[in-house]
């Protein structure tokens, strides 16, 4: 909308058949908001309006806010983009309305030189009036080189802007728990600005065997609870990281009514607060895998060395909410790995697919479990076959045909790839995010997205007793979030070959749920916590007393240093949890989720 009256203006001052091609060019502009509202299924002439009333009011940041329905303070809200991203969009459809205007002879000029694409040729008033309107509300370090406009070279600090640009509208249209409340998911193409002095591309040589330690590390599902706590450890480990995140997991507490033990801040106040911090950048794409599109410019403009893929639905009781879930579970899982190993192969394949599976696929076999693969004999022949799969849940199975699709592509593609089946994880400080409150990672304890010892510490320190599902001989591997990133950088710096499909298991101890439930009561006791336990009925099918056995020594002997279950990392988070537990509500603490009664009917969530 600054836009469209910048360029209004501009075309009322110029004379001739020029000022024609100004005033579309302004009606153009004007068409963006116009169908970000229409797409959003809102009042767009009422916004429109609105929005103009607004902007005629000096240095307004007046946007279309599409959660409310309304017209918002942008800045207030937290929304901007990117200068490359709406440059680049500028730049190419001015070229094109150029080319059209140059067919029918009413403006007769050269194409743009390449070189000078970073910004228009002739420093004209619209060319610094467009500069200084798509600067993005953060500061911008603009490098002057010789072909650069000497008025631009003047005007190289920060403007605020509201208008967001080329944004990919996904609906989530079967996910939505109430009809007076629905809500849409946009995926926005963007991405931060290329630091001065760093390269495009990949500084790692490329080989068909080993590689030099990678450099560029995307991290897909950053805004995680495993990928921010990924994300900053390896930015700290001095690799240059990008986050690639559509952020639907924060989407998921609106939708159900859940929010995280502690607060947790925007992803962009977050990137803002590790640079104020530590002076080191993380670049950031906001959009969704499942968008092949968005998912190779990412690729095509980040260049990624590694890809560590945590960009998944990854909980087992969400998925057996209802149809709708157990079907949006599968597809954003499995087709998203699917565009991430195209893209791979497409656009950057040399690079190291590290990607986060779950020992939820093993199930509870009454042998052991081996790291991904087992050697049989039958009928006198021998062969190593990868490890049976016996997945609990539609999370699960999404899981087990990712493994698949993945070992596949290995095998026709030379793909290298390292899969990472880790078991609970628990714990909420890193190095990292125990740096400033803004930096803190999410905390989940609800009965959907919250792991077993989250869960009971949260209980435990707000006089709730745990909740034992059954008979509480449900047995599984369990690690420290610290471990967590250790063992993806550990994978990262360590890659496969080209066409090898690793399997690492990622625990590092095993714990019934009765072991867990009683090392919890017993450090309440030291902090003068009263802690009792209840068994309530089981919601999951699974085998409440069982044999489980699983190997995991191939990280270890990567260089893996455990954080084990010790009484004073329990102290720990039990005094977070106490810290924080304001915040619980205890409306979500019981199991909601019944694998036995899934239907097809979507489940609502009352407010």
């Amino acid at each position: 909308m600054v836009m469209a009256k910048a360029v209004d203006e501009l075309a009322r001052k110029t004379p001739g058949k020029k000022s024609h091609a100004i005033e579309a060019f302004s009606r153009a502009l004007l068409a963006i908001p116009t169908t970000i509202a229409d797409n959003a299924g809102l009042d767009s002439a009422e916004l429109i309006a609105r929005l103009r009333a607004e902007h005629h009011k000096k240095e307004s940041n007046a946007g279309i806010d599409v959660i409310t329905g309304s017209v918002g303070d942008m800045a207030e809200l937290g929304i901007s983009e990117a200068f490359k991203v709406k440059q680049g969009v500028l730049l190419s459809a001015t070229e094109a309305a150029e080319m059209i205007l140059r067919v029918d002879e009413i403006i007769t000029c050269a194409p743009r030189r390449r070189e000078d694409r970073i910004y228009y040729s002739a420093g004209t008033e619209l060319d610094v009036k467009m500069a200084h309107l798509l600067s993005a509300s953060c500061p911008l370090n603009i490098s002057c080189s010789k072909t650069t406009p000497k008025s631009l070279k003047q005007s190289s600090s920060s403007f605020p802007t509201s208008l967001t640009l080329r944004t990919s509208i996904q609906p989530f249209k079967t996910l939505s728990l109430n009809k007076n409340n629905t809500k849409k998911l946009f995926s926005v193409r963007a991405t931060t600005l290329q630091q001065p002095g760093t390269k495009p591309g990949s500084t790692s040589s490329q080989t068909s065997g080993e590689q030099p330690r990678p450099t560029r590390v995307m991290v897909i599902g950053g805004d995680g609870y495993c990928g921010w706590a990924t994300s900053l450890h390896l930015s700290n480990k001095n690799y240059e990281v990008a986050i690639v995140d559509n952020l639907v997991r924060r989407h998921f507490d609106d939708q159900l009514g859940l929010d995280s033990l502690t607060p947790i801040s925007s992803i962009h106040d977050r990137i803002r607060r590790w640079r104020s911090l530590t002076q080191k950048d993380i670049n950031l794409y906001i959009g969704d895998v499942c968008d092949f599109e968005f998912l190779s410019e990412a690729f095509t403009s980040f260049k990624p060395d590694a890809v560590v893929h945590f960009g998944e639905q990854r909980s087992a009781p969400y998925s057996m909410i209802d149809r709708s879930r157990a079907l949006y579970t599968q597809q954003n899982n499995v087709l998203g790995t699917l565009n991430v190993l195209f893209a791979i192969k497409e656009f950057s394949e040399d690079c190291h697919l590290v990607k986060l599976g779950t020992m939820g696929e093993y199930g509870t076999p009454n042998i052991d479990i081996e790291e991904g693969y087992i050697t049989i004999t039958h009928n006198g022949r021998t062969d190593t076959l990868p490890y049976p799969k016996q997945a609990s849940s539609f999370y699960h199975l999404s899981k087990v045909h990712d493994s698949n699709n993945i070992a596949f592509t290995c095998k026709a593609w030379g793909i290298r790839a390292t899969d990472l089946n880790q078991g609970v994880v628990y714990g909420v400080r890193t190095d990292e995010t125990e740096m400033h409150e803004e930096l803190y990672n999410r905390f989940d304890y609800d009965g959907i997205f919250g792991t077993a010892l989250n869960r009971f510490c949260v209980q435990a320190a707000v006089g709730h007793p745990l909740t034992v599902y059954g008979k509480g001989g449900q047995t599984r591997g369990y690690l420290d979030i610290r471990d967590t990133v250790q063992c993806v950088e550990l994978a990262i710096s360590n890659p496969a070959k080209r066409g090898e499909f690793r399997v690492f298991n990622q625990f590092t101890e095993q714990f019934s749920v009765n072991q867990l439930a009683s090392l919890v009561t017993k450090a309440g006791e030291k902090l003068g916590i009263e802690v009792q336990t209840i068994s309530v009925p089981n919601p999951r099918v699974e085998a409440e007393e069982h044999y489980y056995n699983a190997k995991h020594t191939k990280l270890i002997e990567l260089g893996l240093e455990p954080h084990l279950l010790s009484d004073s990392l329990l102290d720990s988070l039990l005094n977070f949890a106490v810290q924080f537990k304001d915040r619980v509500d205890t409306k979500q603490i019981m199991p909601s989720v019944s694998w036995r009664k899934i239907g097809a009917k979507p489940k609502t969530v009352s407010a």
